[in-house]
Order: structure tokens, then sequence, then C-alpha cells
């Protein structure tokens, strides 16, 4: 049995090389919690929102698979 709310293998194994619509599709999977954890005072800040999706995207590129 499959759990569905994971993103596939394939796409993280792409999303670390690079590749756009694999690292898109990672943005776009997390969205939701990135703006959960980005709320103050019950609204988005965009700096904090920013500030996660960077470390998200830093994270993606520093991923080293077979370790």
């Amino acid at each position: 049995m499959r759990n569905s709310r994971l993103l596939p293998y394939e796409t993280i194994v792409k999303a670390t090389s690079g590749e756009p619509e694999a690292v898109n599709a990672v943005l776009q999977h997390y969205r939701g919690l990135i703006c959960y954890y980005s709320l103050v005072d019950g609204r988005v800040d965009r700096d904090t929102e920013e500030y996660i999706t960077e470390k998200l995207l830093t994270a993606i590129f520093k991923y080293e698979f077979g370790r």
C-alpha cells in the first residue's frame, strides 16, 4: 500500500539533480506547510515564507543519495 501523500522517489532524485519541473513539484508539495509555518498574526509573512522556501531549496540541492 502506497502513501499518496509522499513525493515519488523519482521526483526527489530529479529535484536533487536540478530538474526545474521536479524542483517545482517539491515546492508545490510543501507549499501548504510553508504557508502554515509562515503565519504571523493569522497572515502569511512573506519574509518568513521566502526564508523557509530558501532553506528547502538549499536542502534539496545539498542532499546526496547513497550516504
